[in-house]
C-alpha cells in the first residue's frame, strides 16, 4: 500500500525512514551520502531537511508499506519558480534492501506521478548516478536521457567520481 505522510503521520514513521535510509546507503545506493554513515545521520535528514518542507508544503512524501512497516519512500518537490510551475523533482526514491523486487518502486513512482498530476506537473526531473540500477527502472517507467555530467558523485564505498544520469519524462 503507498500513501501519502503528513506533517501528523511524520512522526510516527521516523524510525522506519531513518532505517531505509541507513540501510540503502550502506548497500550503495548513491543519495547523497557516503560511508560511514550512521543512523543518527539518517535520522538527522529526515528530521531536519525534510520536515521542515513537509510542514512548509514545499515537498511530498510518500511511503510504501508492507505489514504495517514502511518499506519505500519517494518525495515529490514542485518546482517553486514563476516560470516553472509545471515542474517537479523527484528525489530519494528509496527501497529497503529486504523489500526490492516486490514492484514496490514502481507502485511509488506511479503514486508520485498521480500527485504530479494533481498539482498540473506535466515534467518530472530526477539525476542518478549512471551505474545505478535505479536508472533502468526509471527508463522503463518512461523517463529519457536528458544527459550525463561526468564526475558527478562520489562513489559511496571507494574514493571516486563517477557520473550522474539527468532524466525526465513528460505526463501527459
Amino acid at each position: 500500500m503507498i500513501s501519502r505522510l503528513t506533517e501528523d503521520t511524520f512522526d510516527h514513521a521516523l524510525t522506519d525512514l531513518t532505517e531505509i535510509l541507513h540501510a540503502c546507503v550502506h548497500t550503495g545506493a548513491s543519495i547523497g551520502f557516503i560511508l560511514p554513515f550512521t543512523t543518527d545521520q539518517a535520522r538527522d535528514y529526515w528530521q531536519n531537511r525534510v520536515r521542515p518542507d513537509l510542514q512548509s508544503g514545499a515537498l511530498d512524501l510518500f511511503a510504501a508499506l508492507e505489514n504495517g512497516r514502511i518499506v519505500g519512500t519517494v518525495q515529490l518537490i514542485p518546482a517553486a519558480m514563476p516560470n516553472q510551475p509545471h515542474r517537479a523533482d523527484v528525489a530519494k526514491l528509496l527501497v529497503h534492501p529486504d523489500a526490492r523486487r516486490m514492484g514496490l518502486g514502481r507502485a511509488l513512482m506511479n503514486a508520485l506521478e498521480i500527485r504530479a498530476a494533481e498539482l498540473n506537473r506535466t515534467v518530472l526531473v530526477l539525476d542518478t548516478r549512471s551505474s545505478d540500477p535505479s536508472r533502468i527502472l526509471y527508463q522503463n517507467l518512461g523517463f529519457q536521457i536528458a544527459g550525463e555530467i561526468p564526475n558527478y558523485c562520489r562513489n559511496p564505498f571507494e574514493n571516486r567520481l563517477e557520473p550522474t544520469t539527468y532524466m525526465f519524462k513528460e505526463l501527459t
